[in-house]
């Protein structure tokens, strides 16, 4: 369990710097340098609570990562929707107003991507990395903790395990042994990453979504031929298969295109191939189908398979997305994977505080908790930091109204479900039902009013604004 420091052992590790009000200078551990360990770092060291965060890379890299930088992204490099009318608009607001390090990278390193919020990926680790190894008050460690008794992690005020969804074997054994639930998990896929050069520009073509006028992404158009060779290859590719112990199970939010392709010939055609809103300019007419390439950095040299997350083994991801007009001759910069995520019962194993019941001291967050995606995560992270860093100064921060994406998120991890808990994205759907009956074509935007209004309201009564 977590133990306070002396004074002397603050004052030598911390310089006699900023102190809580029981007289010592707060000490916490992160273990795990992804978006919620930094998040919540940085919430803290704005606290004046002292940080020491262990990452294991480069030591070790999980099957998923392959960068030594901290808060990698190793699936798409999108944040997704942007304003009030999507819930993740909304937690994007919500998170900058908190002071996020994660929102403030995104807007630094942000690249074309339309409506949506991508990032050049490789300048955000670097952002991020930056920032947190410049904190004079976080200190960042490059080693494994590989077990909740780990010596490092007994003499601090908390200890916070945001490992993610990845954490290694031996860590993940200790955090299970620790909160007596047996392991649940869900399969995540990865989606690749092709060179611009590669493209035929004779078949793809620049353009978003009713805007032909755009170049946010690049667009391969598909007659209905080609489309159904396409998914016939799907069906027949070769995939990685679970390892016999592992039983497997997908995010529903994230299913690998060849699991899309199973549930019907044309699921993709009205999934993420949806032609609606474009138009080939090679025919002027709208094509049976269309894939979307979003890019990966500033420069546009590299591309994301939008929607193509794969678990096909690496040379039937070569001869099926070549199969692709205008990919014939694709230059893959990284091929997609399949890897497993591993989360608590949050419910059942967290308190509201997201403290481990059987384990005090003890806190999760990010994804290793159930919420899902890179923003929810980090929002995770941030709001740890937050209330950790206010009681260590004497104070308390009032949960966000559920009304609010952040508090909507958070109130998710608490409320047990009928049936088995189930991670989730932030979304209209764990905020309360709208009063009185509002048409559909205005509900989302009824939704973003509420929130705003709540957390507005919140905020400046929690004492957060300014």
């Amino acid at each position: 369990m977590p133990q306070v420091r002396s004074q002397a052992t603050y004052t030598a590790y911390c310089g006699g710097r900023k102190r809580y009000p029981g007289g010592e200078m707060a000490h916490v551990v992160i273990v795990g340098g992804g978006l919620a360990g930094c998040d919540c770092a940085w919430q803290l060291a704005r606290a004046g609570v002292s940080v020491t965060l262990f990452e294991m890379k480069p030591e070790k890299h999980s099957e998923a990562h392959t960068e030594d930088g901290l808060a990698e992204l190793v699936c798409s490099n999108s944040f997704r929707a942007t304003g009030p009318a999507a819930a993740i608009g909304l937690l994007k607001d919500e998170m900058e107003a908190l002071g996020s390090l994660v929102m403030e990278a995104a807007f630094a390193t942000r690249v074309p991507a339309g409506g949506a919020l991508a990032v050049d990926r490789t300048l955000f680790s670097e952002y991020i990395t930056d920032k947190i190894e410049g904190h004079e008050l976080i200190t960042v460690v490059r080693r494994e903790i590989t077990s909740l008794d780990d010596d490092a992690l007994k003499d601090c005020d908390a200890v916070v395990v945001a490992a993610g969804p990845l954490a290694s074997a031996d860590l993940t054994e200790s955090l299970m042994s620790a909160v007596g639930d047996a392991r649940l998990y869900f399969y995540d896929a990865i989606a690749p990453i092709i060179s611009r050069e590669s493209v035929d520009f004779d078949k793809a073509f620049w353009g978003s979504r009713w805007k032909p006028e755009d170049d946010d992404y690049l667009n391969c158009p598909m007659d209905e031929a080609e489309y159904k060779a396409f998914v016939a290859a799907l069906l027949e590719g070769e995939k990685v298969k679970p390892r016999d112990f592992e039983k497997e199970v997908h995010f529903e939010a994230c299913l690998p295109v060849e699991a899309m392709a199973e549930r019907g010939e044309m699921t993709l055609a009205f999934g993420p191939l949806k032609p609606v809103g474009f138009v080939d300019p090679r025919t002027g007419e709208r094509p049976f189908a269309i894939v979307q390439l979003r890019t990966e950095n500033a420069d546009k040299t590299a591309f994301n398979l939008v929607g193509f997350q794969t678990k096909l083994k690496y040379p039937e991801q070569k001869r099926i997305f070549r199969m692709i007009p205008g990919l014939e001759n694709a230059e893959f910069l990284r091929l997609g994977s399949i890897h497993r995520n591993t989360y608590v019962n949050a419910p059942e194993v967290l308190d509201g505080t997201l403290q481990l019941r059987n384990r005090p001291g003890v806190y999760l967050a990010g994804q290793i908790t159930g919420v899902e995606g890179y923003l929810e995560s980090a929002a995770c992270g941030l709001w740890l930091g937050l209330t950790l860093g206010k009681r260590f100064n004497g104070g308390e921060v009032v949960d966000p109204p559920v009304e609010t994406a952040l508090g909507a998120l958070m109130n998710h991890l608490r409320t047990r479900p009928d049936k088995q808990f189930q991670p989730s994205n932030v979304n209209f759907g764990l905020m309360p039902g709208l009063e009185g009956r509002i048409k559909k074509k205005f509900r989302k935007e009824a939704y973003g009013k509420r929130a705003q209004e709540a957390f507005t309201a919140w905020f400046e009564s929690a004492g957060l604004a300014g």
